[in-house]
């Protein structure tokens, strides 16, 4: 008995995926070469077929050997071009070094090893979540959590930094995702919202306070791109969804919060911002009763 506990806190320190959505329990580990370094993120891998990694249908290589890019046909994942890394160590060094240092490890100039996120082997797809949604380079270091603002970058800069960092470790998944929203299934994006989403977000998408000064933002306005990189990659306090999420099932999620979400169909009338039915039952309360009031005071002056 004493041996199974150990085991299972073994297990449950290195990390533990609930089974959502039908999908496998799989284990994220480190490499070799991580366990050389402690600072070194944990690597993006999963078991499953088709879930964000180039374990997928489709797998394209370069001259070299090199995967370029993977998918399937919910949703392609393209690496940077290797020729915008000049470039990009350029831009890094002038936006982003002064935080995660010269090799973006995290380790600024003068600096201690983990004051800052390590950058090396998280995969492009992180590093163009952060900067195309405005959160780097970051307005304000220090505070608990990055908000969502106009992007400093282009979307070219962005990727040119991706690159850089992604030559660093060539081998850093998620890449960048294209989800092919022709092919998703709104009902079925709609249950898996429910089910893995609302909970932080709420059922309407317009997010919510968390603990210490946290909170889930909102998904409106936010690019398709994006909402299947923050699915793959986890970005702040939201968890990473790989081994137990498909590509068909994020793009599924993707096409839900981009039509249904961002563009809502209110039948009923009026969608009063998506308030919920308390809210929108207190408005239509309040404006029920006063309409009533008005009548009752024009027909008891007629009298």
């Amino acid at each position: 008995m004493r041996k199974v506990t150990h085991l299972l806190q073994r297990v449950s320190s290195i990390a533990l995926l609930g089974l959502v959505a039908g999908g496998p329990v799989v284990l994220f580990t480190q490499s070799a070469r991580a366990a050389n370094n402690p600072n070194q993120q944990p690597l993006y891998q999963t078991a499953r077929k088709n879930a964000g990694t180039p374990n997928s249908n489709y797998v394209k290589k370069d001259s070299s050997g090199a995967i370029i890019a993977y998918g399937d046909s919910a949703i392609t994942y393209k690496a940077p071009s290797p020729a915008l890394a000049q470039l990009g160590q350029a831009l890094f060094q002038q936006n982003c070094a002064s935080c995660h240092g010269n090799e973006a490890n995290g380790v600024p100039a003068n600096g201690t090893s983990g004051a800052y996120p390590n950058l090396v082997g998280l995969g492009p797809a992180t590093i163009d979540f952060w900067i195309e949604s405005g959160r780097m380079p970051a307005a304000d270091p220090r505070s608990v959590q990055a908000a969502r603002r106009y992007p400093r970058l282009t979307h070219d800069q962005a990727l040119a930094i991706a690159a850089w960092v992604t030559s660093l470790d060539p081998q850093a998944y998620p890449y960048i995702p294209t989800p092919h929203l022709k092919n998703a299934n709104v009902a079925d994006g709609a249950a898996l919202f429910a089910l893995n989403c609302a909970a932080c977000h709420t059922i309407e998408g317009d997010g919510d306070a968390l603990a210490q000064s946290t909170y889930a933002p909102s998904l409106r306005h936010i690019p398709a791109t994006q909402v299947a990189e923050a699915i793959r990659t986890g970005p702040g306090n939201m968890p990473r969804f790989t081994g137990n999420l498909s590509d068909v099932q994020v793009n599924d999620i993707v096409k839900y919060v981009t039509t249904e979400i961002q563009h809502p169909n209110n039948p009923g009338g009026f969608g009063l911002g998506g308030l919920g039915p308390v809210a929108e039952g207190f408005v239509g309360l309040a404006l029920g009763v006063g309409l009533l009031a008005l009548v009752g005071y024009w027909v008891g002056e007629r009298q």
